[in-house]
């Protein structure tokens, strides 16, 4: 078993669907009133590229790249094209993300992504930050002193940040997952056209 750190084919997982999925357990008490409980801390995303599938070219390619994993066996990587970046677009800033606060020592910081900001919001580790889209801002102002561990989504600044100084960072990223399926199942319509009727994908906890 291994992480492969290739993406899926980018055109058809554009045409994929998917999104979060959440544990939560529900009792219903006798009064009517409810008890839930949350048993995962984070949401693990599941996906079906089955509906980007839309040429026998297409089936061809999603066909290498599943025996290249060995199915269910390599972790790989997926674009999510709804949530791929630290501010919604394709063009990330230095000031997206509050990723930690100085501490005159520290010099390590994770990446994680903000949802929510009232209530309770929710901070997404990012693991697999796309190679030389991360930007870093120390105290307000942008910095090129830091590298990125790509596979973890650790920042390591050159010089520490001072006490109280913010850490910001933007980014663009990807989802770990592999495949949820063992065995494919294809069908060709046409000369020129093939249906997967289901290609589901999980995204993997490391």
């Amino acid at each position: 078993m291994a992480f492969h750190a290739i993406r899926f084919p980018l055109d058809i997982a554009l045409g994929a669907r998917g999104g979060p999925e959440r544990a939560t357990d529900i009792v219903t008490l006798a009064s009517g009133r409810e008890e839930r409980n949350s048993r995962w801390a984070h949401a693990r995303r599941r996906y079906n590229a089955g509906y980007g599938v839309k040429s026998r070219t297409d089936m061809q390619a999603v066909l290498a790249f599943f025996e290249e994993r060995r199915g269910r066996f390599h972790a790989f990587l997926w674009r999510d094209g709804l949530d791929f970046s630290s501010n919604g677009t394709a063009l990330p800033t230095p000031f997206d993300q509050a990723i930690g606060t100085g501490d005159g020592l520290t010099k390590t910081y994770y990446l994680t992504k903000r949802y929510g900001v009232v209530f309770d919001p929710y901070l997404r580790p990012i693991t697999k930050p796309v190679a030389g889209s991360v930007r870093v801002a120390v105290a307000g102002s942008e910095v090129t002193g830091f590298s990125v561990d790509t596979l973890t989504g650790r920042v390591t600044l050159a010089v520490a940040a001072a006490v109280g100084q913010a850490v910001t960072a933007g980014f663009l990223f990807d989802v770990p997952v592999r495949f949820d399926t063992d065995r494919l199942d294809v069908e060709l319509t046409s000369f020129d056209a093939a249906e997967a009727p289901a290609i589901p994908l999980i995204e993997v906890r490391e």
